[in-house]
């Protein structure tokens, strides 16, 4: 199943950040929120142009995306506040979409290389993104590509803990995370030795993610039971 499961499978992620309550927020970088829904990138070589390379990239929640906002000096600071909430408005995103700062964040965080030779980078206008649809990068590398390291840095600038989940041709899979940032993809021919799946590490952190969430979710289901019998006994 592709990593970009989206709100549906992911939503208990927002109930063990809760019931943690470690997330505490603070204006500024520190303030970054790592543990609701993870990021995800799709990284692809174009049909037409064989030395480009596409990079998708999508936000894992609105607070995240306002935070950026605010790290980024295009949203005020007071939209984080003291106590832990994030102060997160429709237009958020079409701020942040519109701005060259934006767009240099992006592909400063995200970058592409074949071989040694870097690929420069530009931001496709990012239509949906007040959908959280995210946004995309296109690389230009020296010739075509047959393979590419890619390196994704996002938001981990503000948190270390921030982790974005990746796909790229023929089921290849990823996650990216700090220390652990940059990835060789096969984009044309066959997938690489070993088949098209996770490596050991990329399994063990997906398992971990994925571990957190079944049990955030059995901890909502207890805590629906509860509140039940409680109805029927009033």
């Amino acid at each position: 199943m592709p990593f970009a499961i989206r709100a549906g499978a992911w939503a208990a992620s927002a109930l063990l950040g809760a019931a943690a309550g470690a997330a505490v927020l603070a204006p500024g970088p520190a303030g970054a929120h790592p543990f609701g829904d993870p990021q995800t990138v799709d990284v692809a070589v174009d049909a037409q142009r064989p030395e480009v390379v596409h990079v998708h990239w999508r936000v894992g929640g609105p607070d995240d995306l306002t935070l950026l906002g605010v790290s980024l000096g295009l949203l005020p600071r007071d939209r984080v506040k003291t106590d832990g909430t994030v102060d997160v408005q429709y237009d958020d995103p079409g701020v942040l979409a519109a701005s060259d700062r934006f767009a240099a964040y992006l592909t400063e965080r995200i970058t592409v290389t074949d071989g040694a030779a870097p690929c420069p980078g530009t931001v496709q206008q990012p239509i949906g993104f007040l959908q959280l649809k995210g946004a995309t990068a296109d690389y230009t590398c020296p010739g075509p590509v047959a393979t590419a390291t890619v390196a994704v840095r996002m938001l981990t600038d503000l948190n270390p803990a921030y982790r974005t989940l990746a796909t790229g041709p023929n089921g290849q899979r990823a996650v990216y995370e700090g220390g652990a940032d940059t990835h060789a993809w096969t984009l044309t021919g066959p997938p690489p030795a070993g088949g098209a799946g996770l490596g050991r590490s990329a399994a063990v952190q997906l398992a971990a993610v994925l571990g957190g969430l079944l049990l955030a979710g059995a901890g909502a289901e207890v805590v629906a039971r509860r509140m039940r019998r409680r109805a029927v006994a009033a």
